[in-house]
Order: C-alpha cells, then sequence, then structure tokens
C-alpha cells in the first residue's frame, strides 16, 4: 500500500466515498427487491445483508491499518463509523414528512438489533479499561464479542419468524410486505449478482480509504484518532447515509432504520477485526483515551435511538423527533471532544 501526498491522498478519500454513496441507492433498490423474492422481509435484509455489505468499506479500512500497526486509526475507523452511522439516521430522519421516523419503522427485529448493539459497545468498553491479556496477539474478549454477536443475529432471524410482541399499527405506520407478487423465477439470481457486484465497488471504496487515511497520518501528521473517527470512518460510512435516505424515498422505513442498526452491529466488530489484525499485542491495550470515548458516547446514541423506537413519538422538533436532535448534538459534543 504506497503512501500518497496530501494532495493525492485528499483527493482519493473524496473518490472513495463518491464511489461509495453512489453505489448505495442502486443497492437499496435491489436489497428491497430481495427481500421480497426471498421472504426474508426488509428488516432482516437491511440489517445483515444490506448492513454487512454497506460495511465492507469500514472492514478494509480497520483491517489494513490495523496490520501497518495504525491501531488508533483501525479502531477510529470502527466506532466513528458506528457513532457516524446513527449521526446519519438522524439526518434521515429529517428526509421524512410524514411523521418521526423512530414511529413509523417501529418493529421488534430493529428494537432486537438496538438491544445488541447497546451490548456489544459495552463488552468493546469493558475491553478498553480490562487488564491486557492477549492470547497469539488477539484478547480472549474478541472471541466473547463474535459470539454474543452470532447469538443476536439468532435472535434477529427467531423475532422476525416468530414475534412475541408488535408495534402498535397507526396510520403512519409503514409495514413490512413485499411491494408486488413475485413471479420471475431469474429474479433472484440477477438480484444477488448485481448485490455482489455493487458490493465489490464497496470494497474498493474501503481499501482506497485506507490508504488515504494512513497518508494523511504518515505524511501530513494528521492526528491519528481524528482521521480514523470523522474523516474514514464518515467516508466509509457513507453508503449507510445515501442507503437510508433512499430506503425512505422508496417507502422501505424498516429496512432504512435496520440497515444503519444492523450496519451498526456490524461495524463493532471491526474492533475485534483491527485485535486480530494488529500484531503488536491487544489493540484494546494501543489506543488511547479517544477510543473509550467514543465508543461511549455511541452506545449513548444507541440508546436513545432505542428508546426512541419504543417511546414512538410521531412528531417532535419540526419534523425530526427528539431523539434524533440528541443523537445530532452527542456528535457535535464527540467532535469536541476528540479534534
Amino acid at each position: 500500500m504506497p503512501i500518497l501526498s496530501l494532495p493525492v491522498a485528499l483527493l482519493a478519500l473524496a473518490l472513495a466515498a463518491g464511489a461509495i454513496a453512489l453505489a448505495g441507492p442502486r443497492m437499496v433498490r435491489v436489497a428491497d427487491r430481495l427481500a421480497d423474492v426471498t421472504g426474508l422481509g426488509e428488516a432482516f435484509v437491511g440489517a445483515v445483508l444490506v448492513g454487512a455489505a454497506t460495511s465492507l468499506p469500514d472492514i478494509l479500512a480497520t483491517a489494513l491499518p490495523a496490520v501497518r500497526g495504525f491501531a488508533e486509526l483501525a479502531v477510529g475507523n470502527a466506532l466513528g463509523g458506528v457513532l457516524g452511522q446513527t449521526a446519519f439516521l438522524a439526518i434521515a430522519d429529517l428526509t421524512y414528512r410524514r411523521a418521526n421516523l423512530e414511529h413509523a419503522a417501529a418493529s421488534l427485529p430493529n428494537l432486537v438489533q438496538g438491544t445488541l448493539l447497546i451490548t456489544l459497545l459495552g463488552g468493546v468498553m469493558v475491553l478498553f479499561t480490562a487488564p491486557e491479556g492477549a492470547v497469539l496477539g488477539v484478547h480472549p474478549g474478541s472471541l466473547v464479542l463474535l459470539v454474543v454477536y452470532g447469538y443476536g443475529l439468532r435472535l434477529v432471524t427467531e423475532t422476525s419468524q416468530a414475534p412475541m410482541w408488535r408495534a402498535v399499527e397507526t396510520e403512519e405506520t409503514t409495514l413490512d410486505v413485499p411491494d408486488e407478487p413475485v413471479s420471475d423465477d431469474g429474479a433472484p439470481a440477477r438480484l444477488w449478482g448485481a448485490f455482489a457486484g455493487l458490493a465489490a465497488v464497496l470494497a474498493g471504496a474501503g481499501i482506497t480509504l485506507a490508504v488515504a487515511g494512513e497518508s494523511l497520518v504518515s505524511q501530513a501528521g494528521w492526528n491519528e484518532a481524528a482521521v480514523g473517527v470523522f474523516l474514514t470512518g464518515v467516508g466509509s460510512s457513507l453508503a449507510e447515509l445515501v442507503v437510508s435516505i433512499a430506503a425512505i424515498r422508496a417507502g422501505a422505513l424498516t429496512l432504512a432504520v435496520g440497515n444503519v442498526i444492523g450496519g451498526n452491529t456490524f461495524d463493532t466488530l471491526l474492533v475485534v477485526v483491527a485485535d486480530i489484525a494488529y500484531r503488536d499485542g491487544s489493540v484494546y491495550a494501543a489506543v488511547g483515551s479517544s477510543a473509550p470515548l467514543v465508543t461511549a458516547l455511541a452506545l449513548v446514541a444507541t440508546a436513545v435511538i432505542t428508546l426512541g423506537l419504543l417511546r414512538r413519538e410521531r412528531h417532535g422538533v419540526g419534523n425530526i423527533g427528539v431523539e434524533s436532535v440528541v443523537v445530532l448534538l452527542l456528535y457535535v459534543g464527540a467532535i469536541a471532544l476528540v479534534v
């Protein structure tokens, strides 16, 4: 991986972010159709398939710097993505005019995903403050996080198929139902192919972001944690913003919220990816105070959004829910504290 000059690194950062922004809306249309033809549902497709695919830039922008010893850049990218994507959900709330997005898109799978995300972020906080203890360079707690994530996905599937709780339907509630009858037997194969191609575009953008981020730290001397949290982290997470806005415009509100929450759940595991890729011991012991701070803010922001899904306020401050306002204020506070 080359080290770029400052102008080239900034250009690469912009191009990668642009590629992610362009691929996102197309992925929403493909994913929405996949949810219908496979019967998996918008919440599951948004949280697992789209959430994982839009996390590909984050995976590569986290793993590659970690391999090369940029611990704070790698961890900052992962956690900055979680905090940034939660703020993106608040921005997406502004684009939905009928009601507060948390009211319209309330669903049990999204609530389970939100609770799982809070649990994982709490686990990461514990590992940041726990005594250092790496086995073959990996903290045992990272493996626990993987197990918790797997169990959480099982709960999401079970609650989608046999829910024991349902949100009260109102005139602003958008239900997850197929858009049209499925009759073309060849449609699933074509949709999976299109989805894979778009995922490859996002992966290429993630590699470019990793190169640009390392260059800004090495060549320009920019703060490693700030670059990870607010540049590569936000850049690699732009897919979640454009996917959520495109999903809202298409009427797939459950997918929009599930994409962000599920993507954040997946991105939290990128700290585990960083721990595995970082070869100089446990990555939790190699970062400064910014990482626990961003983790705590992301946890609070997630709890606020989950509370919003439970509270289901119809109309908040103008066209945006009170929870979204709080999340945006938390993000501004993160910028002030980290930078």
